[in-house]
């Protein structure tokens, strides 16, 4: 994993084939079929590595908390009820386990990060029309200078900002995968991006 993770594209379906939903594939694999699995797997395992990276910053200990999560899913793969999508409750073991070993660890490694994953979220930011003037980005200074920004915001700020830039998920499913009410997963990545902004004004 890690450099691989840079380098992986996802397979695309062929245009007359059609996409199954996550949930469908879910339930497909729960009643035994393995190639709905590693479809899964291949949708979402790049955004998941991602999400936890950013937090542990050290890619043996992301690889071992992304195996970690696909190990959770397929163990509870036979109670999956699809009262929420895939993807959100997917993010919600993935955030899970990233806390239990941030409670555990010594060491809350740095975010400070360089190559293709500075460009990775900065390009993940640079697509949202709301962000303001990291839809600019481009340079690897201003990459470096916005993971620098994302690494000092408070713990739950930088979670729901990930769980949005990385993992694509909505106010109301980070909502769901952090356990809080819509208002309180609005108001911190309110914060967050107000933090960003003024850290990155210089590039504005």
């Amino acid at each position: 994993m890690g450099a691989s993770h840079n380098a992986r594209v996802p397979t695309a379906p062929s245009p007359d084939e059609p996409v199954e939903t996550d949930e469908t594939l879910m339930r497909r694999f729960a009643a035994g079929d393995m190639g709905a699995f590693d479809t899964l797997y291949g949708r979402h395992e790049l955004a998941v590595w991602r999400f936890v990276y950013r937090s542990v910053k050290v890619q043996a200990v992301a690889d071992d908390l992304l195996q970690d999560v696909w190990f959770a899913v397929a163990r509870t793969a036979g109670g999956y009820q699809a009262t929420a999508k895939f993807r959100t409750w997917l993010f919600t073991l993935a955030r899970n386990r990233l806390v239990d070993h941030i409670r555990t660890a010594k060491h809350h490694a740095s975010l400070d990060a360089n190559g293709d994953d500075e460009r990775s979220l900065a390009d993940t930011l640079a697509a949202d029309s709301g962000f303001g003037p990291v839809r600019q980005l481009q340079s690897r200074e201003q990459a470096a200078a916005l993971i620098a920004a994302v690494e000092q915001l408070p713990f739950d700020q930088r979670e729901a900002f990930l769980l949005q830039a990385e993992g694509d998920l909505s106010v109301q499913e980070i909502a769901q995968a952090t356990g809080v009410n819509f208002e309180t997963a609005k108001s911190r990545l309110r914060y967050a991006r107000a933090s960003l902004r003024q850290h990155l004004k210089e590039f504005a």
